[in-house]
């Protein structure tokens, strides 16, 4: 049996998420009189909130904009989800960070203390402009989004914490030489086992940074393909990350198939017959040198010496001058394998 006033949070919670709810449809999802309902309509208006009710068989309630900001109620999981959306809005880059910091404070402030206890437990780097968008960075929050709960990224961030190792299955669990597992021999294999280092949001992702037991080296983790287990295992004192990098240059690096440095493995320069203006839109963290009026040198990076040819060869002109000497080479063999595939069959 719900209390008055949770159910009351209920109602507001479902008129927000469809636009018409018959008072019958509502009545039966709460276990009450439609009587009830109305009741607990009229107290959300007599707090500001402008429901619309519609009589009839096929009438029922809305949600509509107010010309006031209301007192606003959340469930547990939207204030969790609240607050993550808003630390990612911190590094958002899009002139809202300082309001972003405010506003979780604000709501901080007001959780009752269950609710601040699962935030404060809640603690993750979210990574900058361009690398952690927050749209889609916790479940059906956008197209393509990766699903993970707030109750999985909370039970990451308490082992993080508690440095307690923890234990899971793996989608796509890797055998050397045999590619992905498939998923019932894979769900038959033993946990996974790590020392959580740090939870990580990049790209509209959740990433766990972890040293990795079973292989004995530094591996990060997607949280949308992992299923934690419990309990949890033993203790582990905690290590430092390579070199000492803080843990967002740690994993731009990863992502660069770097291990020294947040840097590309392979970098190098060309000469290219466009404009500079041309070419500068497309060229990410690489750098842009005009030389005239129909050239520029650009310089890129990537994680092999062929994937940084090709990364020149995607623009529509004529290249030359490939430094450093690797470069030129990697162009040479991408030249052969693109020339067979030329080749008719």
């Amino acid at each position: 049996m719900t209390t008055s006033t949770s159910r009351l949070l209920l109602v507001l919670s479902l008129l927000q998420t469809r636009r018409d709810w018959p008072g019958q449809v509502l009545a039966d999802r709460l276990d009450v009189t439609p009587r009830t309902v109305r009741r607990d309509v009229d107290r959300l208006r007599e707090m500001g909130y402008r429901i619309h009710a519609v009589k009839g068989p096929d009438g029922g309630y809305r949600l509509e904009a107010g010309s006031e900001l209301p007192p606003l109620l959340f469930d547990d999981e939207q204030v969790v989800a609240l607050a993550v959306a808003l630390r990612l809005a911190t590094v958002a880059g899009a002139g809202v960070e300082e309001a972003a910091v405010r506003a979780l404070t604000t709501v901080r402030q007001v959780m009752p203390s269950r609710l601040r206890h699962r935030l404060d437990a809640l603690q993750f780097t979210a990574m900058g402009p361009g690398l952690s968008p927050a749209a889609g960075a916790l479940a059906g929050a956008g197209a393509g989004a990766a699903t993970v709960t707030p109750e999985v990224l909370v039970a990451l961030s308490t082992a993080v914490g508690a440095r307690e190792v923890v234990r899971f299955d793996y989608a796509g669990h890797v055998f050397p030489g045999a590619g992905d597992a498939p998923p019932a021999l894979s769900a038959a294999l033993p946990p996974r086992r790590a020392e959580p280092h740090h939870l990580v949001s990049r790209g509209g992702r959740w990433y766990l940074v972890g040293w990795d037991l079973d292989r004995d080296d530094w591996r990060t983790f997607r949280v949308d393909r992992m299923t934690l287990r419990t309990p949890n295992g033993p203790r582990f004192a905690p290590r430092e990350l390579p070199g000492g990098a803080p843990v967002a240059d740690f994993v731009a690096a990863r992502f660069k198939g770097s291990s020294d440095g947040e840097r590309w493995p392979c970098r190098g320069s060309v000469v290219l017959a466009m404009p500079a203006s041309d070419v500068l839109p497309y060229v990410g963290d690489g750098t842009v040198e005009p030389l005239g009026a129909d050239s520029c040198r650009v310089a890129l990076g990537a994680w092999s010496w062929i994937a940084l040819a090709a990364s020149f060869a995607r623009f529509d002109a004529d290249v030359s001058g490939a430094e450093p000497a690797e470069l030129a080479q990697a162009f040479g063999r991408l030249g052969e394998r693109l020339q067979a595939a030329s080749a008719p069959v």
